[in-house]
Parts: structure tokens; C-alpha cells; sequence
């Protein structure tokens, strides 16, 4: 008899085999990290289940069994060697094993060249973040897989970061989006995250075998991976098992008495060897003292009505919590709720509304107010009188506490805000974008798992002498730490005070990003739900040794900022529903497909009985007002019109293709006019969307290359369908010179993607691809080069020819760049003769493309103003004095842009840069950019987009950046 252990990150897994390596037991159970007391007991179940096999060889695997194996002196193998040993055994013919995890995910390729690739820095995507999926759903992880099966749709939703997929969901859910749909798109997104993540360009062909828990458990997980894959893997008998499998198989485990395996167990104990930081308050006398201190800065929560009888009511419809705030004429609280959004806002708000008619039948609402995740469809359900812009609504309670207050941390349930105030107004958002490890669910999820509330379990950590230093990281994986921490011996007080500790190092370092308590600044206020944790608190004020300022309504300021805001807004009656219309209140949701124009938008119909409708996932105004979208004033729209114009010719030579992404953007009149005097047909892709880059996802060889670069991978594939002789993606070292740099580079993404096309994408090998190095900046070499170049690929082209073809391209190119130049004079000329705000949007050619910008240039249009791009004031206001050497042509234009809007003397025009991840040098352009603009009394935003981006956080930076601007205004009016 053999026996093998697999003891992963949540559970403990067990395989008994005979000599002819059939099973005789097997076993699976969820561990809560009680790891040593558990594999006794299993181990004493074994002895007196075989008691003839007291002696027998016992191997451990797994990604927690290490220590315990070692501890106990018996043969450890790692879990991806055992796993491909069981495979081996069982399913000899196997060419990739997708195996997912609790906290891990691995694909094994075992055809061709052996590899496996694992997860490194996140978690997202594995069984861990399905389970806090399933929780945020409201519903078992089982329920789950049922609803996945009654889906009609699926969402785009993160997948590698679990706390912003709930972001994700939670918007999806205030939009009236069905479950059974949301529980299918998290699937796909796990699906999604695998590939990309994990595979990174290596084909998933072949037998394919899907093991772990997750792909065992859902069915509706495994019908995503066969409908991404096209093709149908196979999920075996025993599939939980087969690293305890490989473990049993292992040939080099020795002998062990079985009983004296138990024991050990048993006996086991930890060293108290954890990293540990400094305790929170040393006494109780501590504590007091800065509980009284913060107790000065309170409001009134229980106030009655004043003579007048007017209530201002403030609802915030937050990702993870709903508060409703109603204030009296003197600004004190007269009714409140705060609860945690597990069902739909709309139903909670009815029921504090009927709540607070019933508390005050003689009031007068005289105005009412929304804001947060849900600030739209809670104005439109409640016939509420505005939205107010959530930083804004944070801001005005901010000011209401401390007229002085120069620095605003707000930490949510799943966003952190932190706002820079300077001369009244809000000069600069700091918001997390890429990762959500340290928000309010953070701690949530952790103290649920332990059986507490977030309150009771913060409190815990208050007088812990030994906090565990947990640094910061992905929230998936910090359950490994602190079940890490738990097994040294760590106490449950030490765990809590270390993740309050974790939660404020995130914030500071990782979002904020301050280098000293200064750069904050002195007057300091916190707010949001997770500031209402003492321990937090303190771990905030000991980070950045100085004292702030915390209201007693932490965790309600952004209802009572937008209940104030409304309230200096002059209302006198508010359009609120009365309690006869609210008694009567219906919400009823409709999904459709808009087929009023070719984006085909996927809606949803919210309706709400007579108080009218709210329609999600609308690009444009037409299934709202019925009538064809407005024209905007938006150089985006334009420069997509130009675009357009460049159409196929037939020609005698050929047909060739070209990807349009990344630079072709800007490059496709050049090339366009080329190959057409050539007598080339010339055609591109379309603008890319998310079934493009699903499409090409499996050739991706990298995860945190740019999602522009990503896309091309989807274009080519595209391409290859549509048969050309040929595909044109060449190698472009520079770009044309322009003058306003020290050099004329390419990044090197765009520069030499070509060469990641060729080496990954298998098809475009039966295909001729010109990827050549080419100087277009060179204009006097460019036709003798061109002919060499063409000439390996098609039969011989005079030189005459090429060079009549190359004063048309150069040309064409030029008249491009004026007609962008001129368009832009015109409508900043219209923005200032109708007195509108100007933004220039700068970014980079791929920029223009809606996959990868989200429709930001639509959002900017919304909030009333005109958008214009570097490039159409680059060129005018020349070369921009800078700290660096300046030879980025994309750079170079931001530089020169930035100078354009300093210099100018229009006071509506503002900067919002674009920024991609992947991009290394953004982080030099952006603070030379804001260098530029920061004694010009011009705000700046800088957005980062990619395809995780949490387009909501952007929707709030775009009307933060206009609420902001409005607050100048009134500053300088005053």
C-alpha cells in the first residue's frame, strides 16, 4: 500500500493506492488551515481502515504541505511533478493539463516541448476568487454553476484582480444585470485569465485534461474553457486527486509507521516565527486618549426637525454599501442608514424611504440627492432632484469638518480615493486602478471566513502585542499569509492588527505613492467605512506620524456630502417620490439588443412603474431620446472619418493586408497611397472589440505587454482569414520627424512587434509577411529601400515607379496632419464662441481605438465639452523645454501639448492624458507633463486604461476633473 498526500492552499486531498496503483480510499476535505490536526486524523482514519498496512511508504505534495513534510521527516514531492506522474499513469496520451487550484493555476504542456506555467503575483481567476464571487452573488458556489446554465449573455467582468471583478459585478448588479448572466461572464472570465494569463502564446491543443477543484465542481466553468479552446477537454474520474495520485506514485518516499505519522501530527508545533510589526496602542489609557481626540469632530445624528421643517436626503450607493442621510436646515443628521448592498439598490432605498416617511410625516423634502456606483439609477428610480459627482460629494463633507482640510483619503469597500485640495477646489485624484488588495472587503472577507463581523474582528487587534507584518499584497493570495502566519503561531488579535496595518501600507505605497508625511499635507481628513475601524485609524495615524482628522460619520460622508451639496444648490421641493407613489412602486428590468445603429449595444431596460426608466450599456443617446445621436464636437469622430475614406482599390499587383492597431492608427494614409499608386490593393482590419482579442488571445506570449500590443494578435488572425497575398506589418525603428524632440523613436512595442507576430502566431507561416525594417523618416532612402525590400516578396518594381508612389505617401501623410491641425483650430474656435470647456485628450494613435480608450471621448463629450488630441496643437506650439532627453515622438507631443495649453489663454482648456500599462516610460511623461502644467492654474488627470480598467473609477475621474473645474469657477466668481 502507498499513500499520498496533497495538502493545497484550502484543502487536503488524500489517495490510498495497492500494489497494482488501483485506489482503495481517497479523501477531500477543506483544511481552514488546521493542517497538522488534520492529517492526524485522516492518517488515524487510514490505520484503522487497512490496520494490515501498518507500515507503508507516505508521500506529502502540495502547495502548504512543505514544512509539515519536512516537520515530520517524511518525502515531499512538488505538486506539478506529482500531478504530471498521475497523468503519466491514467492518461498517457495527454498533450495539456489545465489544472486550477484554490489559490493556484497551472497549464501543464506535455506534448512537445514539457512546461508548465503557474500564477505568480495574483490569484485572480482560480478557486478562491470564484468562492468570493459566489459569496458577492449571494449564493453557494453550486448555486452558482446553476445559474451559469440559464445565461443568455455574458459581461465583460475583471479577472485579475477578484476585489475589482466585484466591482464589476456590483455595477452590473445596480444596473438591473440577471444573475444567471453575471454567474456565466465569471466563468468566461476565469476562462479569460487562464488563457491570457497563463498560456502567454503557446497554443492549448491537442488531449486536453482538466483537473482541481473548480473545473471538477462546475460544469458551466468547463463548457467556457471548450467554447474558448474550440474544442472539448475532458474532465476524468477522480480528477480532484491526482497530485495525491502522484504523490502515492513517487518512487523515492520511504516507509513510514503510520501510527507514528499520526502522532507526530499531533505533536506538532509551531516555532512563532512570523515577521512581526510594532502594536497599536501600548496601554488602554492609550486608546482612550485617542478616542476622546477624535471625538471632537462630530455632527449631530439624532436631530429633530427645524422651524421650517425642510429635510435635504443624500443616498450613496456605493460597490459594496448603500447609506441614506437626511439633514436638517442647521446641516445636523436627522435620519440615517448605513447597510451592506447585497441585493439590488433600488429595493433597499425604497424601504429607507418608506422608513423615514414614516419617521417624519410632517417634513418637507426640499431636495434630494444621489451619488456613488449607483448614483444614476437611484436618481432616475427615485425621481431624486441630481446627481452629484462622488469625489465632489466627499469633498463638500470633507469641507464641512475642516474648512481647511489640503489632503481627503477616502478607503471603500473596493476603491481607495484620495483627493489633493489646493485653493478650495480639488486639484488631483489618486484613485487604485490596477489592483484592490487593502479595501474595506479586504478585511471583510477575512473576517467573515473567521466567523466575525468587520467591527468585532477590527477590534480585536487594537491591544495585540505581536501584529503580523503582512505587507501588502493581492488579496487572494494574503489568505496564504495569514494561514501561513496562523500555522507559526500567530494569534487571531495578531492577524487582525496586521491586516489593518496592511490595509493603510497599501493605501499609502501603493496607491498614494507619498515619499513623506508632507506630501499629504497638514490638514488630513479620512473618511469611508474602513476608517471607521479604530485599528485602521491608528495604523494610518503611526504610518504617517502625524495626527488626522476622522468625522464621526466616516463611513457615511458621501451621503451626507451629496445631502449638503443638494442643499446648497437653493432647492425649495424636491421631485422626490411621495409616499403614495412609493407604496405603488414597480422595478421591472428588460434586456435588448439596440439595433438602432451598427454598435448593436446590449441594454438594459430598468423601469420603474410611473417614476419613468433607466437604460444601461447605451454607447450613445438613442435609445434613450429615440432620435439619431447628437453630432459631437470630438476630433476622435473626425480623425475616425479620415480614416474611413482610405478604402481598398483593386489593383494588378495584388491584395495586401494591414492590421489596423498600434501605429497604423496614424501610418494608413501614408502606406494607403503607397501601395495604391503601386497598383496594390491595400486593405486593413476593422476597429478592434472584445471578440477580436479573444480571437487572437491564444498567440499573446506576453501578460503585461499593453492591450493595444494584444490586439494586433486579433487583427493578423483576422486577417489570415481574408487571404491576402500578402500582410504588411513592417518594423519602424522612428517615426517621421516632427521637430519638436531630440529623436524621433517609436516606442519599442510599436517599433518591433512585427518580429512577436512572426515568432508566435502559427498561421501567418503559410502567409507572406513583410515585417522588414523600414526608415520612414528617411524620405531621401525610403524609395531605393523599398524597392529592395518588394522585391523579395513580388516581381521586380522600377525605381520610378516607387519613387512617384513615395512623393504621393509623403504627401498624403502631410495632408492628413493639416486637415487634423485644421480641424482642431475649428473646434476649439467653436468651444470658445459657445463658451464650452476644451480637453485635450492626448494619448497615442491606438488611442483612437474604442476597445482600448472605452469610449472615454464620449464620457468627456457627455459632461459638455469639446475634445481635441495632442496632435492637433503639438505642432503649433513647438518644442517644450523638458528635464529629460525628449526623443519619443508620442512623448514629444504630450510634452508640446501640455506647453500649447500653459501658454494659452483660453482658461477652459485642460489635460487628460491616456496612458496604456505596459508602457514604460509613462511614469517620466507624466510628471514632466504635469511639471508643464502646474504653475498654468490648469488641472490634469491622468487615466490608465488597459482591458482590467474599472471603467466606473474613470467615469469618476472624467466628472471629478468638470466638478472641479466648476468649483474654479465659482472661486474665482466669488
Amino acid at each position: 500500500m502507498r499513500v499520498g498526500l496533497d495538502i493545497g492552499s484550502t484543502t487536503l486531498k488524500c489517495v490510498v493506492l495497492d500494489d497494482g496503483n488501483n485506489i482503495l480510499y481517497h479523501h477531500y476535505e477543506r483544511h481552514l488551515s488546521q493542517i497538522a490536526a488534520k492529517v492526524a486524523v485522516l492518517i488515524d482514519n487510514i490505520r484503522h481502515r487497512f490496520p494490515e498496512a501498518a507500515n507503508c511508504p507516505v508521500c506529502i505534495s502540495g502547495s502548504a504541505g512543505m514544512g509539515l513534510a519536512q516537520e515530520l521527516g517524511i518525502a515531499f514531492v512538488q505538486e506539478v511533478y506529482a500531478g504530471r506522474l498521475a497523468v503519466k499513469e491514467l492518461y498517457p496520451k495527454t498533450d495539456v493539463v489545465v489544472e486550477l487550484g484554490g489559490e493556484d493555476a497551472k497549464i501543464l504542456f506535455l506534448s512537445g516541448v514539457l512546461e508548465v506555467r503557474m500564477n505568480g503575483s495574483c490569484a485572480g481567476g482560480t478557486g478562491a476568487f470564484i468562492d468570493q464571487m459566489a459569496t458577492l452573488l449571494g449564493v453557494s458556489a453550486e448555486e452558482m454553476n446553476a445559474l451559469a446554465a440559464k445565461s443568455e449573455k455574458v459581461y465583460t467582468i475583471a479577472s485579475r484582480c477578484g476585489v475589482f471583478a466585484k466591482s464589476d459585478i456590483q455595477a452590473l448588479l445596480n444596473q438591473g444585470a440577471l444573475p444567471e448572466d453575471i454567474a456565466h461572464s465569471i466563468f468566461h472570465a476565469v476562462v479569460s485569465q487562464t488563457i491570457a494569463g497563463l498560456a502567454q502564446g503557446r497554443e492549448i491543443t491537442g488531449n486536453i485534461l482538466y483537473l482541481g477543484g473548480p473545473l471538477t465542481f462546475f460544469s458551466g466553468l468547463r463548457a467556457a474553457f471548450d467554447e474558448a479552446l474550440k474544442q472539448k477537454g475532458s474532465c476524468p474520474e477522480n480528477s480532484l486527486y491526482f497530485v495525491a495520485y502522484g504523490a502515492a506514485l513517487y518512487p523515492e518516499a520511504d516507509s513510514v509507521e503510520l501510527a507514528f505519522l499520526a502522532d507526530s501530527a499531533r505533536s506538532y508545533l509551531s516555532r512563532n516565527s512570523y515577521k512581526r510589526c510594532n502594536c497599536l496602542f501600548e496601554s488602554k489609557e492609550q486608546y482612550e486618549v485617542f478616542k476622546l481626540r477624535h471625538q471632537k469632530r462630530s455632527v449631530v445624528t439624532d436631530a429633530a426637525l427645524c422651524e421650517d421643517k425642510k429635510l435635504w436626503i443624500g443616498v450613496d450607493a456605493g460597490s459594496t454599501t448603500v447609506k441614506f442621510v437626511a439633514i436638517n436646515s442647521k446641516g445636523e443628521i436627522a435620519f440615517t442608514r448605513y447597510v451592506s448592498n447585497k441585493d439590488n439598490p433600488v429595493s433597499l432605498i425604497r424601504l429607507f424611504l418608506m422608513e423615514f416617511y414614516e419617521s417624519f410625516p410632517d417634513a418637507q423634502i426640499a431636495g434630494a440627492a444621489s451619488t456613488g456606483y449607483g448614483e444614476d439609477i437611484i436618481k432616475n428610480a427615485f425621481s431624486l432632484d441630481m446627481g452629484v459627482v462622488e469625489t465632489i460629494a466627499h469633498f463638500t463633507a470633507a469641507y464641512a469638518f475642516d474648512p481647511k482640510v489640503d489632503f481627503i483619503i477616502d478607503i471603500g469597500g473596493q476603491d481607495i480615493k484620495c483627493f489633493k485640495i489646493r485653493n478650495g477646489a480639488i486639484d488631483n485624484i489618486f484613485l487604485n486602478e490596477a489592483c484592490s488588495s487593502g479595501c474595506g472587503s479586504f478585511l471583510q472577507s477575512f473576517a467573515a471566513t473567521l466567523g466575525y463581523d468587520s467591527a468585532e474582528f477590527a477590534a480585536l487587534g487594537l491591544f495585540a502585542e505581536a501584529p503580523v507584518d503582512l505587507g501588502s499584497r493581492c488579496t487572494v493570495f494574503m489568505n496564504s499569509s495569514v494561514k501561513q502566519a496562523q500555522k507559526d503561531g500567530a494569534a487571531l488579535e495578531s492577524i487582525s492588527s496586521g491586516l489593518s496595518i496592511s490595509v493603510v501600507k497599501n493605501a499609502i505605497y501603493k496607491v498614494i505613492r507619498a515619499a513623506s508625511p508632507d506630501s499629504l499635507g497638514q490638514h488630513i481628513v479620512v473618511q469611508g467605512g474602513t476608517f471607521m475601524s479604530d485599528a485602521v485609524l491608528r495604523s494610518f495615524e503611526l504610518e504617517i506620524g502625524r495626527e488626522v482628522t476622522r468625522p464621526n460619520i466616516a463611513g457615511l460622508m458621501g451621503a451626507y456630502g451629496a445631502a449638503l451639496y443638494v442643499k446648497g444648490m437653493g432647492y425649495e421641493q424636491s421631485s422626490i417620490l411621495s409616499p403614495e407613489k412609493l407604496r405603488n412602486f414597480e422595478h421591472n428590468i428588460k434586456r435588448t439588443t439596440c439595433k438602432g445603429c451598427p454598435n448593436y449595444c446590449q441594454l438594459t431596460i430598468n423601469r420603474f412603474g410611473e417614476s419613468g426608466r433607466y437604460i444601461s450599456g447605451n454607447r450613445c443617446e438613442l435609445p434613450l431620446t429615440g432620435k439619431s445621436p447628437k453630432k459631437r464636437k470630438n476630433i476622435f469622430d473626425y480623425k475616425k472619418e479620415l480614416l474611413a475614406a482610405y478604402q481598398p482599390v483593386p489593383g494588378k499587383r495584388g491584395r495586401i493586408g494591414m492590421p489596423l492597431a498600434l501605429n497604423v492608427y496614424e501610418m494608413l494614409p501614408f502606406w494607403h497611397s503607397f501601395f495604391t499608386a503601386l497598383g496594390f490593393e491595400l486593405f486593413t482590419t476593422l476597429e478592434a472589440n472584445r471578440r477580436l482579442y479573444i480571437r487572437g488571445q491564444h498567440t499573446i506570449p506576453s501578460d503585461t505587454v499593453c492591450y493595444p500590443a494584444k490586439l494586433v494578435h486579433g487583427h493578423i488572425e483576422e486577417l489570415l482569414d481574408r487571404a491576402p497575398d500578402a500582410i504588411f506589418y513592417p518594423c519602424l525603428s522612428y517615426n517621421f520627424d516632427e521637430g519638436i524632440s531630440d529623436n524621433c523613436y517609436n516606442c519599442p512595442v510599436v517599433a518591433y512587434y512585427p518580429e512577436v507576430i512572426e515568432k508566435n502566431v502559427k498561421r501567418i507561416a503559410d502567409t507572406v509577411l513583410i515585417r522588414d525594417y523600414i526608415g520612414i523618416h528617411r524620405k531621401k532612402d525610403f524609395p531605393k529601400k523599398m524597392q529592395a525590400i518588394l522585391a523579395k516578396y513580388f516581381p521586380r518594381i522600377s525605381i520610378w515607379e516607387i519613387q512617384s508612389a513615395a512623393r504621393r505617401a509623403y504627401a498624403e501623410n502631410e495632408a492628413f496632419r493639416q486637415k487634423i491641425v485644421q480641424k482642431g483650430k475649428q473646434l476649439i474656435r467653436q468651444a470658445e464662441e459657445e463658451g464650452l470647456p476644451i480637453i485635450v485628450l492626448a494619448g497615442r494613435p491606438y488611442h483612437l481605438d474604442r476597445e482600448v480608450n472605452h469610449g472615454i471621448d464620449d464620457l468627456i463629450c457627455d459632461c459638455g465639452a469639446v475634445v481635441i488630441s495632442e496632435d492637433c496643437v503639438a505642432a503649433e506650439a513647438g518644442r517644450a523645454d523638458t528635464l529629460v532627453l525628449s526623443q519619443w515622438t508620442y512623448h514629444a507631443r504630450m510634452y508640446a501639448a501640455a506647453k500649447y495649453i500653459a501658454e494659452s489663454k483660453n482658461p477652459d482648456m485642460n489635460l487628460i492624458q491616456l496612458v496604456s500599462f505596459g508602457c514604460g516610460v509613462d511614469a517620466i511623461t507624466t510628471d514632466e507633463v504635469r511639471e508643464i502644467l502646474e504653475d498654468s492654474g490648469r488641472i490634469y488627470t491622468q487615466l490608465k486604461i488597459d482591458e482590467i480598467a474599472n471603467l466606473g473609477a474613470v467615469k469618476i475621474r472624467i466628472r471629478s476633473l468638470f466638478a472641479a473645474v466648476e468649483q474654479k469657477k465659482r472661486e474665482v466668481r466669488q
